[in-house]
C-alpha cells in the first residue's frame, strides 16, 4: 500500500500532541494499554493505527476527531471562506443563498 500524506499527517500529529502533553511514547503506549513499542511503531512508520484505535488515540487527547484533524483544514480556498461565512447566517439568509444557488444551477 502507498504511503500517502494522511499517513505523515497521523504520525505528526500524534507526535506533536504527545510532546504538547509532556509523555513518553512508552508510556502512551501503555496507557493505551497496548505493548510499550506501540505508539513507537506508528511514529516510526512501520505501522498505522486501525480506524477503532486512532479514535482511541484521538480520545486519549481529549479531543474530537474534527480538532485533531484540524490542521488539514487550514487551506484559506474560497470554498473553505464560504462555508465560514455560511456558519455565521440566520436561517432567513441560508434561504436566500440556496435560492441564488438555485438560479445558478439552473442557468449552466
Amino acid at each position: 500500500m502507498a504511503k500517502t500524506h494522511y499517513d505523515d499527517f497521523i504520525r505528526s500529529r500524534i507526535t506533536e500532541l504527545r510532546i504538547a502533553k509532556n509523555i513518553s511514547e512508552h508510556k502512551m503506549s501503555l496507557d493505551l494499554d497496548k505493548s510499550g513499542s506501540y505508539i513507537r511503531g506508528i511514529t516510526s512508520g512501520s505501522a498505522l493505527p486501525s480506524l477503532k484505535e486512532l479514535f482511541n488515540i484521538i480520545s486519549y487527547f481529549d479531543m474530537t476527531p474534527a480538532e485533531f484533524f484540524a490542521p488539514l483544514d487550514d487551506a484559506k480556498t474560497p470554498y473553505r471562506e464560504l462555508c465560514e461565512k455560511l456558519k455565521t447566517l440566520n436561517d432567513e439568509d441560508l434561504k436566500k443563498v440556496s435560492t441564488f444557488i438555485s438560479w445558478i444551477e439552473k442557468k449552466e
